[in-house]
Parts: structure tokens; sequence; C-alpha cells
């Protein structure tokens, strides 16, 4: 795929509001009419390696589940017994506006967040039977959810990137020079920050055993330095992340 097929694909994810219905069988559309229409955008497994050893592994989805929302849901099993132990549930509208975010653990507790007039509001819980924290955050309902446990947000934080600060020149992307900030919510911490997002240029890695060329992007911010990898040639997706700080990787499977 193209760069600027790719882009295009992003931005219909990301920014576009409604699905296009071209080659659809009318009596189809009638007879659906009302009905949600689904449509996926990314789904697979990362996994997370410590040491080298396999610690974690996330499942997600990715996909536009009506004319104006998409989903994006994961969970996290542990490598060792394959139990489940955290889920979570992400819903953006087609423009990047936060409608909700939810979060659970098998071991008690969960988080909501969702817009509240001029502000974003997270609630804590830390067993079923507590009562709810709450803490308010003076940011736009644009700002990005980046979960600490869940790298398929940080998928949809390098889509956004690109779609809104590079273009294509012929077969060269040209992504703004220097890195740009996005104000995110990171709801386990309670607590907001900026990430910095830049794009450093095609790399030869190895990749499963084989040699793959893959676009690098740098992600950093107050406390952490992070090399990312994704697949240009398939939608951007996110394909690796190394962080050297932690002695860890992830992996799509």
């Amino acid at each position: 795929m193209k760069f600027e097929t790719a882009l295009r694909w992003i931005i219909s994810f990301l920014l576009i509001a409604s699905l296009c219905a071209f080659g659809r069988d009318p009596k189809a559309d009638k007879k659906d009419q009302g009905k949600p229409q689904s449509k996926a955008v990314d789904s697979g497994s990362f996994g997370v390696y410590v040491k080298g050893q396999r610690v974690i592994t996330e499942s997600f989805t990715i996909a536009q589940e009506d004319a104006a929302t998409s989903v994006i849901k994961a969970q996290l099993k542990e490598a060792a017994t394959s139990a489940v132990v955290q889920k979570s549930e992400l819903h953006i509208t087609n423009a990047g506006e936060l409608v909700r975010y939810e979060w659970s653990q098998t071991s008690g507790g969960s988080i909501t967040v969702y817009p509240n007039n001029d502000f974003l509001m997270e609630k804590v819980t830390t067993s079923a039977s507590s009562k709810a924290a709450e803490q308010s955050f003076l940011m736009p309902s644009t700002s990005l959810i980046l979960d600490n446990n869940f790298f398929v947000h940080r998928e949809v934080l390098l889509w956004r990137y690109l779609a809104a600060d590079c273009k294509t020149e012929g077969s060269d992307l040209k992504c703004q020079q220097g890195p740009v900030e996005f104000g995110t919510v990171v709801p386990q911490d309670r607590t907001s920050m900026s990430v910095r997002v830049q794009v450093v240029g095609k790399e030869k890695l190895n990749f499963h055993g084989a040699d793959r060329e893959l676009l690098r992007l740098n992600l950093s911010g107050e406390s952490f330095d992070w090399a990312v990898w994704v697949d240009d040639s398939d939608q951007f997706k996110l394909m690796r992340v190394s962080i050297p700080a932690d002695n860890t990787e992830v992996v799509r499977d």
C-alpha cells in the first residue's frame, strides 16, 4: 500500500464522520437501515517481553461501530496461565473525541473516563462494594487516553500524529519537523501528561526471523523514551515497541 493510500485510510478512521456506501445493494441498505454498521480496522495481539521472556499477551480489536464512533477493545492475559487479568474499552468519535473509556481487572476495581462539560471526569473504584473516587481534568475531549498497560492505545496515538502532521510527496512521507506534542490522560496514574511523537525514518530490523523495513518513530515524555515501528506498507499498523529502560520489547504476533 502506498503512503498516500494508507494515510487516506487512517484519516478515514480518525476524521471522517461517515462510512462510504458506494457499491452496496440499495435493497440491502434499505433492509439494514437503522442497524449499526461495524467495520474492522485492525485486530491481533502483541507479545510483551521482559528480558526476553514473554510475560503478557495483549489481544485487541479496532472497529468503526457506526458512522460516528470507533471502538478499541483490548484484554491482557498472563503468558504463564492464559488468565485474563485486565480489560479495556475505548469509544471515540471519528473526529478523535473521547466518548467513554472503561477499564477493569479481574482482581477487582474499575476505571471510567468520560467528558463532562469542559472537563474530563475519571471515576475509580477499588472493589465492587467501594464508593467511586472522582477526579476531573481540565482537558478537551480530544485528549488521548494512554493506558499504562495497553499498547494498542499507542497505535491510535501514532495514527493521530500521522493523519494530522504528515503528508505525502510522491512516494515520500513528509512530517512536521521536530516532535509534535499531544495531551493525554493516564487513567491508572490518575494524571495527565504531554507526550511527544517524531518520525525518524525507515529502518531495517529483524522481525520474527526475517528482515523487514519498517517506519520508525520516537515516542517520549517526561520520564520515558520509546522507539516504535509501524508498517507503512500495511496501514501503518504498530509492529514493535522498544523500551530499553525497562528491558522490555513489545512485538505484534
